[in-house]
């Protein structure tokens, strides 16, 4: 597998969530392969990077470039966020051409949230793969299943709740990519 996030903002050097996904692959990236960007300020890429000017070609070529069963490269902020003047996250996983994950939190306002950016994935012509909520320990569990509930009654892709039991997430790997 070769998780990568190649744009962390909010970090001084490699980022935290670079660091997981990194060892949660196995530990085996180096260099360029845990992430290609990080940035101190916490915003969007594009204010973060200031003068520093974001490569997607970079981007795509190292994640293109990786000979893994899985690839899996997470945005940062996100469907709308901008990396530059010209591209935001949409771009990037335009060029890429994987199937995308939406994830959310399973709080108050995720319904909102969570089917106007499967509209913009769909519209933009990309496959949503599936929709995770992602509930933290402090969330109310049934306000989170009711939030499910109620998006799955208006969108009829894969999605599911995700409390932090890894097993929770074998679904993802079992929805047919295309």
């Amino acid at each position: 597998m070769f998780a990568f996030k190649p744009i962390e903002t909010g970090c001084a050097g490699e980022g935290a969530d670079q660091s997981v996904l990194c060892a949660a692959a196995g530990g085996w990236q180096t260099g360029s392969l845990r992430g290609l960007y990080s940035f101190r300020q916490p915003a969007a890429p594009w204010v973060a990077a200031g003068e520093t000017s974001i490569d997607i070609e970079r981007i795509v070529s190292v994640a293109a470039g990786q000979r893994a069963d899985l690839t899996l490269v997470e945005g940062a902020g996100g469907w709308r966020v901008p990396i530059s003047g010209t591209v935001d996250m949409a771009g990037l996983a335009t060029r890429l051409g994987f199937p995308v994950v939406v994830v959310a939190r399973a709080t108050l306002g995720t319904i909102n949230h969570s089917l106007l950016t499967v509209e913009a994935v769909e519209r933009d012509k990309n496959h949503v793969a599936a929709l995770i909520l992602s509930q933290l320990p402090e969330d109310d569990a049934n306000f989170a299943a009711d939030n499910l509930a109620r998006i799955r009654s208006r969108w009829r892709g894969t999605s599911f709740l995700f409390t932090g039991r890894p097993s929770e997430l074998d679904p993802l790997f079992h929805v047919e990519r295309g």
